[in-house]
């Protein structure tokens, strides 16, 4: 990236049961249960993963299990698959990764753009063109931290995962470097 790495934010306790972590953003942002399905459904998990080349964090798969694409504090779009929709999704996070690779990231410094071990995926965006990524080292995806990189290039790291992350930051327990305080609106998208 082009800026040097800000710092690493740390939760307290980190958040590692899938449900837990929902209870978590739904109490930060008690709207998103006005979005929860009645149902879960099941995305098509094996296609998301092969074609990324590597597993998902069981928080996220669970959030997308149990909520559609939504937008926090109209800032922060959180792109989920759906059932069907799982190759849409793939191009638009490989489009995402070209991006990355090409605008944002330097050979030699800081983290990769790919989803291959030590390297960056990204999972949300912002409207403001703020990313929020993975980085995808650890010995499982549930070991995985959050890397944001800003939009004037500044970057850094939180060491949870990203449904936690959603849930500190729409709580304003987060110290958000280099992006706006987020409040606890939500809008379907």
């Amino acid at each position: 990236m082009n800026d040097e790495l800000i710092g690493t934010q740390t939760p307290t306790r980190r958040i590692t049961d899938p449900q837990e972590a929902l209870a978590a953003l739904e109490s930060a942002v008690p709207g998103l249960r006005g979005l929860r399905r009645a149902e879960p459904v099941v995305p098509d998990w094996a296609v998301l993963e092969d074609g990324l080349g590597t597993a998902l964090p069981a928080d996220y798969k669970h959030l997308a299990e149990w909520y559609p694409t939504f937008a926090l504090g109209d800032f922060v779009l959180v792109a989920l698959p759906e059932p069907g929709g799982e190759h849409h999704l793939l191009h638009g996070v490989r489009g995402a990764l070209d991006v990355l690779a090409d605008a944002w990231l330097e050979p030699g410094r800081g983290p990769t753009a790919r989803p291959a071990p030590g390297g960056l995926l990204p999972w949300a965006e912002s409207n403001e063109s703020d990313t929020f990524l993975w980085t995808t080292a650890g010995d499982t995806p549930q070991d995985w931290i959050v890397t944001v990189a800003s939009r004037s290039g500044g970057w850094w790291h939180y060491a949870g995962g990203a449904v936690q992350f959603l849930a500190e930051y729409a709580g304003g327990t987060l110290e958000p470097w280099a992006l706006p305080s987020l409040g606890p609106e939500v809008s379907p998208c």
